[in-house]
C-alpha cells in the first residue's frame, strides 16, 4: 500500500513537474505540433475557423478531396452548452464542454442516411436532419418529435445512438443525456413516441451509450457510461464537490449500466448479475465487439482522469476485467475516444483512443492498440503502436473514426480535436496550479481558478491520417480540405449521397455541425453492405463482415455506437483500389451463423438478409 501510495505522489509530481515546465519554456504564441501550426487565437489561424479549399493537387496525390457543403446542404446547426449550477459559473466552459455528438442512422427506410445532431442548451433544440435524396437536408425534429428534449428538469443531451430494439424494422432512437436518459420508439417512419417505463435510468449522468447484443439472444442491449456522479443534479448542486479527485487517478467516479433488452421496449438492469458493477470511472467512450472468434461482443471503455478498461465477454453470462493483462489498462490517461478498425487488412481489430497531447505542456499520446503476435487463439493481448504509426499525435482529441477515405482498400483516420478556443491568454498555467493539488482542492470546483474566458489547446488543426497499408499513417487534413479550427467532439462517416464514398460529419462544442462531402479518384472501385438480422437481431449490431479481394482481406462490423458521442451509418463500406472484382463476403452473424456470398458485383450496395443456416 505505501509502495503505490509513493508510485502515485511521484506521478503527481511528475506531471506537475511538466505542466510548470512547459509554463516556463513555451513563450511563444504558435507551436509546431505533428507538422501543423497551432494557434491561440482564430487571427493566428488564418481570421476563421471555417476550412478553406483543399490544395489543387490533393485528388492526384491522395486519391480524394473534401469539400465542406453544410450550407449549400441546408445543415445550419449551432451546438450550445449549458449553463448548469451557479455555483460553476466561473469554470462553466470547463464543465460544460460536451455534448455536441452525431448519429446516423435511415430513419425512415427510404435507402438514404439521415442524422441526429444534439444540442446542449436549456431549452436548445436537437435536430434530426431528413435526407432529401438531391444533396439536401431537411430538420424533421419538431415534427417527428425528437427536438424539445433539454430542460433544466429533465436533463441535457450528450450523445443519441440507433438500434432496433422490437425488430419491426425501423431504427428506434436513445437520446443520454445529463439527466434523464429518454428512449423514442420509430412509429414506422412517420414519428417518434417516448418509450415509458422501459427501465432506463431515470436520472444518471451519462457520456456514453451503445447498443449492443451481449449474449446474443437476439434482442438489442443497452451499456451506458456514467461522467459526473449519478446522484448529481447539475442544476441543483449541494456544493462544489463534483470535480475528479485526481487528474490521474480519480477514485470518484460513476458506474455503468448494462440493460438487458426484452424486445418490447423495456430493460432489466443486468449491471451486477455480469460483473459490470465492479467498474467506476469517469467513462466518455465504449464500444462493443467480438475480439476473441467466440462472436459474443466484449467492452472496450475510453475512461478520463484514469486507465482504459477492457471487459471480455464470457459467453454472454459475465464480463472479465482484462484491462492489465490485455495491455490496455498500462497506465492512466485521459481517453475520450474508442474506435476499432482492421488497420493491417488481417481480420484483426485494433483499438484507436484519443487522448491530450500539447507540445511543451502535456504529453499523454493516443493509443493504437494492435493485437499482440505472441498472443494465442481467444487471447486479448494488445501493444501500443501508435508512435511507430505516426497516430500519436493529435492534439487535445476526442472523436475519431475508421474509414477508407480515398477507396484504395485502406482503413484511414479522420480525428477532431480542440478543447477551448477563446481569447488569446492561455489558461494553462493556471490549470498547471492546481492539476497537481490535493483532493480536496481538486475535486471541489469553488477552488478551480476562473476561465474568463480563455483558452486552452484551442484553435487546433484537425488530423486525417492515410494509412498506406505497410505500417504508416501519413497526415494530410490542410491539403485534403479538413482545415477548420472549431473544437471537435464527435465525428461519423456515411455515403450521404450515395455515390460510393465516405462522407464526414463533425460536430463542434459551441460550433457549427460541419458537413464535408468526399470526392473520390473514380479509378479507385468500392463495395458496401446493408446488413439485416433474422435470428440476431434485426439491426444486425455486432455482426462482423471479412471481403476477400486481391489477395487480401479486411473486416468490419456494425456497431451500436463507436468514437466519441457518435455513430457511424450500419452500412459498411470496403474501398477495392484498383480491383474491379471481389472473391467472397464472408458475414459472422452474432447469432454464430456464417453466411458466404461469392464474386459480388463492385462499385455497389448490396442488401443481405441473414440466412437461416451456415454457408
Amino acid at each position: 500500500m505505501q509502495q503505490n501510495q509513493a508510485a502515485r505522489v511521484l506521478a503527481t509530481l511528475f506531471f506537475i513537474g511538466l505542466l510548470v515546465c512547459a509554463v516556463v519554456l513555451n513563450k511563444r504564441s504558435v507551436t509546431r505540433q505533428g507538422g501543423s501550426v497551432v494557434a491561440n487565437s482564430a487571427e493566428e489561424a488564418g481570421g476563421s475557423q471555417y476550412p478553406v479549399p483543399a490544395a489543387p493537387d490533393a485528388m492526384e496525390r491522395y486519391g480524394f478531396k473534401l469539400t465542406e457543403v453544410s450550407k449549400t446542404a441546408g445543415v445550419e446547426f449551432t451546438h450550445q452548452p449549458p449553463k448548469l449550477d451557479a455555483k460553476l459559473s466561473h469554470i462553466i466552459d470547463r464543465v460544460a464542454d460536451m455534448g455536441a455528438a452525431v448519429a446516423i442512422a435511415d430513419f425512415d427506410r427510404d435507402g438514404w442516411p439521415d442524422f441526429y445532431v444534439t444540442n446542449s442548451a436549456e431549452g436548445g433544440k436537437n435536430h434530426l436532419y431528413h435526407n432529401n435524396h438531391d444533396g439536401t437536408f431537411t430538420d424533421v425534429a419538431e415534427q417527428m418529435g425528437v427536438a424539445a428534449v433539454n430542460s433544466a428538469e429533465s436533463g441535457v443531451s450528450m450523445g443519441a445512438v440507433w438500434g432496433d430494439y422490437d425488430d419491426d424494422g425501423y431504427e428506434d432512437l436513445l437520446v443520454y443525456k445529463w439527466g434523464k436518459c429518454q428512449l423514442f420508439h420509430n412509429e414506422n417512419g412517420k414519428g417518434f413516441k417516448e418509450a415509458v417505463n422501459s427501465g432506463v435510468p431515470q436520472w444518471m449522468n451519462a457520456n456514453a451509450g451503445i447498443w449492443l447484443d451481449y449474449d446474443n439472444d437476439g434482442k438489442l442491449d443497452l451499456l451506458l457510461g456514467g461522467y459526473f456522479d449519478e446522484k448529481l443534479d447539475l442544476w441543483k448542486l449541494p456544493s462544489g464537490n463534483i470535480m475528479p479527485d485526481s487528474i490521474e487517478y480519480a477514485t470518484n467516479g460513476t458506474r455503468l449500466y448494462l440493460l438487458k433488452g426484452r424486445g418490447d421496449g423495456t430493460f432489466e438492469d443486468v449491471t451486477v448479475q455480469v460483473g459490470l458493477d465492479k467498474h467506476k470511472a469517469w467513462t466518455l467512450a465504449a464500444v462493443a465487439v467480438d475480439m476473441t472468434g467466440d462472436t459474443f461482443p466484449d467492452i472496450f471503455l475510453a475512461n478520463d482522469y484514469g486507465k482504459a478498461e477492457l471487459w471480455r465477454n464470457i459467453e454472454g453470462k459475465r464480463f472479465e476485467n482484462v484491462s492489465v493483462p490485455s495491455g490496455v489498462g498500462d497506465r492512466p490517461k485521459s481517453g475520450m475516444n474508442a474506435a476499432v478498425g482492421d488497420i493491417f487488412n488481417d481480420g484483426k481489430f485494433s483499438i484507436y483512443v484519443s487522448n491530450i497531447t500539447e507540445d511543451h505542456y502535456l504529453l499523454q499520446g493516443n493509443n493504437m492498440w494492435v493485437p499482440s503476435a505472441a498472443a494465442k487463439p481467444g487471447e486479448l493481448m494488445f501493444e501500443n503502436q501508435a508512435n511507430g504509426l505516426g497516430v500519436e499525435n493529435g492534439g487535445w482529441s476526442f472523436g475519431a473514426q475508421f474509414g477508407d477515405l480515398n477507396n484504395d482498400g485502406f482503413q484511414d483516420i479522420y480525428l477532431v480535436n480542440g478543447y477551448l478556443s477563446g481569447t488569446k491568454e492561455s489558461y494553462w498555467y493556471d490549470y498547471a496550479t492546481f492539476a497537481g493539488g490535493n483532493q480536496s482542492i481538486i475535486r471541489d470546483a469553488a477552488k478551480w481558478i476562473p476561465i474568463k474566458g480563455r483558452s486552452l489547446s484551442g484553435y487546433q488543426p484537425k488530423r486525417v491520417w492515410l494509412n498506406d497499408g505497410a505500417g504508416r499513417f501519413t497526415e494530410v487534413a490542410q491539403a485534403v480540405g479538413a482545415s477548420d479550427r472549431f473544437d471537435g467532439r464527435a465525428v461519423a462517416l456515411a455515403d450521404l449521397w450515395n455515390r460510393g464514398s465516405l462522407d464526414i460529419l463533425a460536430s463542434n462544442q459551441r460550433g457549427p455541425l460541419l458537413v464535408y462531402k468526399n470526392e473520390v479518384r473514380p479509378e479507385n472501385h468500392w463495395i458496401s453492405f446493408e446488413l439485416e438480422g433474422v435470428k440476431s437481431n434485426r439491426s444486425a449490431i455486432g455482426a462482423i463482415t471479412t471481403v476477400y479481394w486481391n489477395g487480401q482481406k479486411q473486416s468490419q462490423f456494425v456497431s451500436g455506437g463507436v468514437g466519441f458521442c457518435a455513430q457511424n451509418d450500419r452500412r459498411l463500406h470496403f474501398g477495392l483500389g484498383k480491383s474491379v472484382t471481389v472473391e467472397k463476403v464472408e458475414i459472422r452473424w452474432p447469432s454464430g451463423i456464417i453466411q458466404t456470398i461469392t464474386s459480388p458485383a463492385t462499385d455497389k450496395l448490396h442488401r443481405i438478409r441473414e440466412t437461416s443456416a451456415s454457408g
